[in-house]
């Protein structure tokens, strides 16, 4: 067993600057994956906005809630005809 100036073993240093290398790498690649997860999510959220209104052009995910909007912010506009038998 051979020592180090320090009076640690030379192998205990090599494991100490692996370990090191070991986190960084582990932190960088936990990172990319963090960024790229963020961004799945928002490509999902979009494309599950699939009604727009017709009078304000606001994205809706679901054709209840699209009546809902339409009933309650546009009264006086006849209700669109893919709406008619949806039942809020």
């Amino acid at each position: 067993m051979l020592l180090s100036i320090y009076g640690v073993m030379a192998s205990d240093m090599a494991r100490g600057q692996q370990k090191i290398q070991s986190q960084q790498k582990n932190a960088k690649k936990q990172a990319e994956q963090k960024k790229k997860q963020g961004h799945d999510q928002k490509a999902a959220a979009k494309a599950a906005l699939i009604y727009t209104c017709t009078v304000c052009r606001t994205q809706m995910p679901d054709p209840k809630t699209f009546k809902q909007h339409f009933e309650s912010k546009h009264p006086k506009t006849p209700l669109p005809p893919e709406l008619a038998d949806v039942q809020a």
